[in-house]
């Protein structure tokens, strides 16, 4: 795999980057993806074990992790910064700070404007990805003086926008209008997605959850046999009030659209999101009554391995990939 403009950005010997997960991409597995040469990324909670509404406790739980992953490991990587409005800016203000203070190599930007941060990461030195779900959003962003986009299709596990465009559609409608780097993010769980991403004009993949199904991941072992017990149809999107939201089908899910579908209120649907988050899932392991955030991309995921094993696998494969792949175009060329 060659080094491209994306790795020159990012001084990574492989333009593959692990998505940050909540409660999932601690330090352990940031540094295991950043050693084996792709971008490790921590995501909110990362090495928390409870829930906090602190702001100031908030930004050093993750000061902590950053240095954890320095001592793991010389190689670049992330930090997300989930924008958010309204209350949520104290989080993300504090966080952006906090990776301001400690030098972070790159920030990944998400669910929120790309105005409000870019500038002050930019002065400091730090390389900007910034999420989208349309070409708009990512005109935006590279106005904003980001350095590459995020696209984040409809497969992908999460929190994303109300647009549900693909990631076979939304990735070459981005990379014909935009300059700057583009990195695909939804259904890439091996290397016939990663071909597939190139293909469509990306510059690098962005994937959360194969990286969720290692071993060095924080996310409960119940989770992660989950996830490899799923099949083709193993997730759903779910309609929040801000955003839409992929998760593992299970009784959250299923009561989750039943309150929404029936007379509850923004007040009551919310209570039931606190009272069974991620939280619940991820460091507590309640598989089914709790909310998973998953992509599509689980269907492919049949093992939990190391994270440098994945990257390696993912690389090694590329080439047998592409040999078959101008097989299959033989008759074509």
């Amino acid at each position: 795999m060659v080094r491209n403009r994306l790795c020159e950005i990012l001084q990574i010997q492989y333009p593959i980057i692990q998505a940050p997960m909540n409660w999932v991409s601690g330090a352990d597995l940031v540094a295991a993806v950043s050693n084996a040469g792709g971008l490790g990324t921590l995501g909110p909670n990362s090495g928390a074990k409870t829930v906090t509404r602190d702001v100031e406790r908030t930004g050093e739980r993750m000061r902590r992790q950053i240095q954890k992953v320095r001592r793991l490991t010389d190689k670049p990587f992330a930090v997300n910064v989930i924008v958010g409005m309204g209350e949520s800016l104290r989080y993300s203000k504090k966080v952006t700070d906090v990776l301001i203070e400690e030098a972070v190599p790159a920030a990944i930007v998400s669910v929120g404007r790309p105005d409000i941060y870019t500038r002050a990461l930019k002065r400091a030195g730090i390389k900007v990805l910034h999420a989208i779900s349309t070409v708009r959003h990512g005109r935006k962003a590279e106005d904003a003086g980001v350095d590459a986009v995020i696209c984040e299709g409809f497969e992908a596990g999460g929190h994303k926008g109300f647009a549900e465009l693909t990631t076979f559609t939304l990735t070459p409608m981005v990379s014909d209008e935009l300059r700057i780097p583009v990195i695909a993010g939804g259904g890439i769980g091996d290397a016939r997605g990663i071909l597939a991403a190139f293909s469509l004009g990306a510059d690098g993949v962005y994937m959360g959850t194969r990286f969720m199904v290692t071993r060095e991941s924080e996310s409960h072992p119940a989770v992660k046999q989950a996830v490899i017990e799923g099949e083709d149809v193993c997730t759903v999107s779910v309609s929040k009030e801000f955003m839409l939201a992929r998760d593992l089908r299970n009784q959250f899910t299923r009561s989750y659209t039943d309150l929404k579908s029936g007379d509850a209120g923004s007040e009551e649907l919310n209570r039931f999101l606190k009272d069974h988050s991620q939280y619940h899932a991820q460091s507590l392991g309640c598989v089914d009554e709790a909310e998973i955030c998953c992509g599509q991309v689980a269907g492919l995921i049949t093992d939990c391995a190391g994270a440098g094993a994945v990257v390696n696998d993912l690389v090694k494969n590329i080439d047998a990939r592409l040999k078959d792949l101008k097989q299959r175009l033989s008759g074509l060329l």
